[in-house]
């Protein structure tokens, strides 16, 4: 069985270092690491700037169905950008139109479709508060997976949970920005600014939910025997 991943910039392959100018200091999405933590191939296919739209107009989702196979599963993550595009892509429009397209295909070829909410942006306001900065998007992706029985992995939720159990000045070390300041190097101010791309800790983080995610939905654990009996009662 094959995981295969369709998304945007926070899922998709490292750009090797290329934006911060070293190679220590990659900006990456979840999907690259993925493989760390599962014993499946992952194929990813997820690219920078993605829309629902784009990634089919533009051939990479051609390029997850080439490789599909019975039993195989594939991660839909979108969002970021769609929001940028409101009339075309609203929430409970064509953002949710298209997510159901790709449901049907998976399934139609014998796969698994399960749907991912987007990670959160790190933006904190002046009161140490975490922002909200996806609007509808998680909502309707977790609509439509109740509507169309489709497993989804909740990382919009899990990112604020990390962020914020982190707080906001240890939660930057999961940005190419904050592992930069560790090391006492400078990055550009675009770079500095950037709170929503990974560096390779919070991209590991994040994959290693999502495996663990992917492991539940396979029932792993689900034959041990209940350890409760044999621990103390509180």
């Amino acid at each position: 069985m094959t995981i295969h991943l369709a998304g945007d910039s926070t899922v998709a392959p490292s750009d090797d270092g290329r934006t911060a100018g070293r190679a220590d200091l990659p900006l990456l999405g979840w999907g690259h690491v993925l493989a760390e933590f599962l014993d499946e191939p992952v194929h990813n296919c997820a690219i920078g700037g993605a829309t629902t739209r784009s990634f089919r107009d533009e051939g990479h989702w051609d390029r997850v169905t080439a490789e599909l196979r019975p039993g195989d599963t594939v991660v839909i993550q979108f969002g970021h950008n769609d929001q940028k595009e409101p009339d075309d892509l609203a929430a409970g429009g064509g953002y949710r139109e298209r997510l159901a397209a790709f449901v049907a295909e998976v399934r139609d070829a014998g796969a698994r479709p399960v749907l991912a909410t987007s990670v959160e942006r790190r933006l904190f306001d002046d009161d140490g508060a975490l922002r909200y900065s996806h609007g509808p998007y998680p909502s309707a992706v977790r609509a439509l997976g109740h509507e169309l029985d489709v497993p989804v992995i909740d990382l919009t939720v899990f990112t604020r949970w990390l962020y914020t159990w982190m707080g906001e000045a240890a939660s930057a070390t999961l940005f190419v920005h904050g592992a930069a300041a560790e090391i006492g190097v400078e990055v550009s101010p675009d770079l500095a600014r950037d709170n929503t791309h990974f560096g390779t800790g919070g991209a590991r983080a994040v994959a290693r939910f999502v495996a663990e995610s992917l492991r539940a939905l396979d029932g792993a654990g689900d034959d041990e025997e209940p350890l409760g009996k044999w621990m103390v009662r509180p």
